[in-house]
């Protein structure tokens, strides 16, 4: 007979920006929290994970491990993306994740990262007019997943090398930002969007197009003016492009003294926002998108209708 916690599933994501955790019971969100670990600093240009980022990222996961023995979570799953996947010592720092968490970490590609963020994006997401074809773009840290495809079916993926995070590193130095700085960061993603539609031509007729992850999701939550994370105002909320690029051009021109007061902008968020905003813009422009569809789930959802599935 199961028990209720037989029927918990646990799930880790660690990202290059945050470390996030979900724990649901039958596809139902019991716990769900993020934490801005920033384990992917430096890795565009060092190729390893610092021992600050390291131990910021270890540090979390001890509360995560609590959290999952609280509530008597033995169904465990940790997954690791692109910091890990690009630094060479990613698989010395898994090892201490798993004498944590007790649990194997897996460490998966771009690909892979792609189509769970696909399945977990549209869970418990009402898509108007039943659309026949949908992408999904999951803006993280270290990389931007493109996944295309029938909503039920398998989508094809592209990872573009460029997150909110290693899109700051590489190309925004000055605070604020200066305008060529800008320019540079958007052409980066123009020019990684111009190769998806190369190997992905029907990426241009897609009927709608989802966002999902917390670059996506805080710049809904910046034209929201949400002071606190709202679920029922933020999953599945249209976001135009003219709303994106009005938070965008907000952002982009302040310092990040005064950017930490925009309501909704987490302060731990706030020194990488304005390269997510550049890969947002640059997607809606490119793709010549009016909206995006917001959700709020993400890659965390996509492992546990996986493992239910």
């Amino acid at each position: 007979m199961s028990t209720p916690e037989s029927l918990l599933t646990g799930v880790i994501d660690i990202g290059s920006n945050s470390t996030n955790l979900l724990i649901s019971r039958h596809g139902h969100t019991l716990v769900r929290e993020q934490k801005i670990t920033r384990l992917g600093a430096g890795v565009l240009r060092t190729k390893i994970l610092s021992t600050e980022s390291m131990e910021n990222t270890l540090q979390q996961l001890r509360h995560y491990s609590s959290v999952l023995t609280e509530h008597g979570v033995t169904n465990i799953h940790v997954v690791a993306t692109a910091a890990v996947r690009h630094a060479s010592n990613g698989t010395a720092f898994l090892a201490e994740v798993k004498s944590i968490i007790g649990v194997d970490p897996r460490l998966i590609s771009g690909e892979e990262e792609g189509r769970l963020s696909f399945i977990g994006a549209q869970q418990q997401l009402p898509l108007p007019n039943n659309p026949q074809l949908i992408a999904v773009f999951d803006i993280g840290g270290g990389s931007t997943e493109i996944a295309v495809g029938n909503p039920t079916g398998t989508p094809r993926v592209i990872s573009i090398p460029y997150g909110a995070r290693s899109l700051t590193e590489k190309e925004i130095h000055s605070d604020p930002p200066r305008p060529e700085e800008l320019t540079n960061a958007i052409g980066v993603i123009i020019d990684e969007v111009d190769d998806a539609l190369r190997e992905i031509p029907e990426l241009a007729d897609c009927d709608e197009i989802i966002g999902v992850a917390g670059t996506i999701v805080t710049i809904a939550m910046v034209e929201l003016g949400l002071t606190e994370f709202d679920v029922n105002q933020l999953h599945g909320f249209l976001l135009t492009r003219d709303a994106a690029e009005d938070v965008f051009r907000t952002l982009a021109t302040e310092a990040l003294r005064d950017r930490l007061f925009n309501p909704g902008l987490n302060a731990d968020r706030a020194d990488v926002i304005v390269g997510g905003c550049c890969a947002l813009v640059a997607i809606m422009r490119k793709l010549q998108r009016s909206h995006i569809i917001i959700s709020t789930a993400s890659l965390l959802d996509g492992v546990v209708a996986t493992e239910a599935s």
